[in-house]
C-alpha cells in the first residue's frame, strides 16, 4: 500500500510473520530449556515470554552460553544432595559474583580468569570460611581436613606472584593444614594453563622454588563436575554430615561365607610428597554380616594378615592382634567400620589379605574371612629439577596455617 504498490503489502505481511514465527514460543522454550535451564514454573513466575527471558540471559550470561549448562545442572544437583544429606553446607554458599566484581578480580590480579571458572562463579561465589568445607573433608586419629570452596575475593588476597607459583589462584582452602588446591592462570614454569594442583614443596632443595604437582584436573569445569559427581552419584561417603572423598572400586569387595568386606581409600597430599618419595594413603574398611545370618553364626575377629606390593615389586606381610586396637563382634545384621593408613615410597601399590574370627558360641571354630586386593594410586605428579637437593623447602601458604600433624607410623591395621 506504500506509493500505491501492492507488492509493498505483500512483503509487509512477510516481514510480519517472519517476525511472528521468530518469536514463537515452543522454539524459545527449548532454547532456554537447553542453554539456561529454565522451567516452565520460572517463566510464569517472571511473567516474561519465553522470547523475552532468552534474550535476558544472553544478554547477562550469553559470554558462557558453552559452559553454562553443564555447570548450573552440576550446582543444582549439588545443592539437592546437600539439602538432603547435609543440609548445613547450603548455608554456607555464596551467591553469584556480578560481571563487574569478576572484571574488578581480574584487574586486581593482573590476569584474565578463565571463562569456566567465571561462569560457575556466577551462579555461585564459592562459600564461606566455614567447616565443613564444600571440596570434601578427611579424618585420621591425629589429623583433620576439610576443604572450603574459596569466594574470588579471598582466592585473589592469595594470588601467588613468587617463584616457583607464579600466576596460581587458590581455589580452595583447609584451616586445619594449610592445604590449598591451585589453578595456573598462564602456562608458566611447568605447568599447563588453568590446570589445578596441590603444590608439594621439594624437601631435598636448597632452591625455594622448587615445587612439584599433585594435578587434580586439567580445567576447572573438569576439576569441578568430576567432583560432583562424585559426591552425588554416592562414591564418596557422608560421614557425620560431611563429604568424606574415600573413593570406592566396587571390585574392592569380598564375601566369605555371612560376611561382607569392602575397601575404599584416599590419597592425602598434605602428608606427601614427590621429593624425598613419601606417598600416604587411608582407607576405609566396612565389615558387615548378612541380616539373614543365624544367630549361631554370631563371631569375633582376632586378628589380622596383610600382603602389600608396591609398583616395583617389593611384597611385605604384615600380621598383628584385632584392627585399630578394637576385636568387634559380628551379629546377623551388624556393620562394623573402621579407617587406617599406610604410606609407601612408590606411587601405587595394593594390599590384600584376611582376617581370623572364632564362634561365639565355640571358640574352637575358627575361620579366615577374606580382604579383597585393593588399589592405591597416587593423582598424577609432576616433578621440578632444580639445581640443588639438600636442605628442606617452605611450604606453601597464603594464610594463617593451623596445626599440622606428624607423619603417623604405619601399623597396617
Amino acid at each position: 500500500q506504500i506509493c500505491g504498490d501492492p507488492r509493498h503489502s505483500n512483503c509487509s505481511f512477510v516481514s510480519r510473520r517472519l517476525n511472528d514465527l521468530s518469536k514463537h514460543n515452543p522454539l524459545w522454550k527449548s532454547l532456554c530449556s537447553k542453554h539456561w535451564l529454565l522451567t516452565e514454573k520460572e517463566r510464569l513466575q517472571s511473567g516474561e515470554s519465553w522470547f523475552s527471558l532468552f534474550k535476558q540471559y544472553y544478554k547477562d550470561l550469553g559470554r558462557y552460553i558453552q559452559y553454562y549448562p553443564v555447570l548450573k545442572k552440576a550446582w543444582e544437583q549439588l545443592k539437592s544432595f546437600l539439602q538432603q544429606r547435609c543440609p548445613r553446607m547450603i548455608a554456607s554458599l555464596k551467591e553469584g559474583a556480578t560481571e563487574v566484581e569478576l572484571n574488578d578480580i581480574e584487574a586486581q590480579i593482573g590476569c584474565r580468569l578463565p571463562e569456566d571458572y567465571r561462569c560457575s562463579y556466577r551462579i555461585h561465589n564459592g562459600q564461606k570460611l566455614v567447616i565443613p568445607g564444600l571440596m570434601g573433608s578427611m579424618s585420621l586419629s591425629n589429623h583433620y581436613r576439610s576443604e572450603v570452596l574459596l569466594d574470588v575475593e579471598t582466592a585473589a588476597g592469595g594470588f601467588q606472584q613468587r617463584k616457583g607459583m607464579r600466576r596460581c589462584l587458590p581455589l580452595t582452602f583447609c584451616f586445619h593444614t594449610g592445604l590449598s588446591q591451585y589453578m595456573a592462570l598462564e602456562p608458566a614454569e611447568g605447568r599447563r594453563m588453568f590446570e589445578s594442583f596441590y603444590p608439594c614443596p621439594d624437601q631435598t632443595s636448597q632452591d625455594p622454588s622448587s615445587v612439584d604437582m599433585f594435578i587434580t584436573g586439567s580445567c576447572f569445569l573438569e576439576w569441578f563436575t568430576t567432583y560432583v559427581h562424585n559426591v552425588v552419584s554416592g562414591e564418596f561417603p557422608i560421614i557425620r554430615d560431611q563429604i568424606f572423598r574415600y573413593v570406592h572400586d566396587k571390585s574392592c569387595v569380598a564375601t566369605t561365607g555371612d560376611i561382607t568386606v569392602s575397601v575404599s581409600t584416599c590419597f592425602l597430599p598434605e602428608l606427601s610428597s614427590a621429593h624425598p618419595p613419601h606417598f600416604f594413603f587411608t582407607y576405609r574398611i566396612r565389615i558387615e554380616m548378612s541380616s539373614s545370618a543365624l544367630p549361631e553364626a554370631a563371631c569375633q575377629l582376632d586378628s589380622r594378615y596383610w600382603k602389600i606390593t608396591t609398583s616395583d615389586g617389593n611384597v611385605e606381610e604384615v600380621q598383628g592382634p584385632g584392627v585399630v586396637g578394637e576385636f568387634p563382634v559380628m551379629t546377623p545384621g551388624k556393620v562394623h567400620e573402621y579407617a587406617s593408613c599406610t604410606t609407601f615410597s612408590t606411587p601405587s601399590e595394593y594390599m590384600e589379605g584376611h582376617y581370623t574370627f572364632h564362634r561365639l558360641a565355640n571358640k574352637e571354630e575358627v575361620f579366615q574371612v577374606a580382604i579383597p586386593r585393593f588399589h592405591m594410586v597416587c593423582p598424577p605428579f609432576r616433578q621440578v629439577v632444580p639445581s640443588v637437593r639438600h636442605a628442606p623447602q617452605p611450604e606453601v601458604q597464603f594464610m594463617p596455617r593451623g596445626i599440622k600433624c606428624k607423619k603417623t607410623k604405619m601399623i597396617y591395621n
